[in-house]
């Protein structure tokens, strides 16, 4: 396990785009193994790595012609184009200015007839291209990883979670009240992001650094989903000066 600390948001974004381009240049396509396949999250954390991933492709440095991507979660209730969902998200911020075919693009669905089926399709579309390269994750203020609430299994597949007060209340902001917020949502299952082939973890903020001390230097514990990922063979935490303000120097 990698802990790095970054004195501004901008070079942890650096670091962390890189580590993504690097990856997807180092791919060698095969016909078992076409695409390079990226786990990604939404929030505000991970919005200055797409910035910079967006300029790297614009700028002719590194394509997603052959990359795959998988995001973590979706609300249940929402259609893409609703302005909270994570579909829309994920174009407005960072589709609509790479060059990925859209076909290549995999997103739960939110408004479909049957939650479970779509789950389990999601899993087996995941393993249907080799399973993750690389997830990108951020971190919950109570350790939880997409939609993973504390003490969700760690052998838990793609799943219809039940979202708790503390998560409800924290979206809030994003809509114009909290009764708007989503109750439930489909999330990848921590068995999905422990199955990558490497995770970062991305943390900014004062308000993380709880999470962020207890998933690195605590016992691994179901209270704290993050902290599954220390007996991950390739994980990363990056981390600013806020999120790291806990730990043991």
């Amino acid at each position: 396990m990698q802990v790095l600390t970054f004195s501004t948001i901008g070079d942890l974004a650096n670091f962390v785009s890189y580590e993504v381009i690097k990856g997807i240049q180092a791919f060698t396509p095969t016909p078992q193994k076409p695409f390079f396949v990226l786990g990604l999250p939404t929030g505000s954390t991970p919005l200055p790595v797409y910035q910079k991933l967006i300029e790297a492709c614009q700028k002719g440095l590194v394509s997603f012609k052959n990359v795959v991507t998988f995001n973590m979660d979706e609300y249940c209730g929402l259609p893409a184009h609703h302005e909270q969902s994570y579909h829309y998200f994920m174009f407005k911020n960072f589709f609509d200015y790479i060059d990925i075919p859209r076909n290549q693009i995999y997103i739960l669905d939110g408004m479909a007839q049957n939650y479970q089926e779509e789950c389990m399709q999601y899993e087996e579309k995941i393993a249907s291209f080799g399973g993750i390269d690389i997830q990108l994750a951020g971190i919950g203020e109570n350790g939880h990883l997409a939609f993973n609430e504390p003490n969700t299994p760690f052998d838990t597949p793609t799943h219809l979670q039940n979202l708790t007060a503390n998560t409800i209340e924290v979206n809030s902001r994003f809509f114009n009240s909290l009764d708007e917020v989503p109750t439930q949502a489909l999330t990848i299952g921590l068995k999905t992001i422990f199955d990558a082939k490497q995770i970062i973890i991305m943390a900014t903020g004062s308000k993380k650094a709880k999470a962020i001390q207890k998933s690195i230097e605590e016992e691994i514990d179901k209270a704290c989903p993050a902290s599954m990922v220390q007996e991950h063979p390739s994980v990363v935490f990056a981390c600013d000066i806020g999120a790291a303000s806990l730990l043991n120097k």
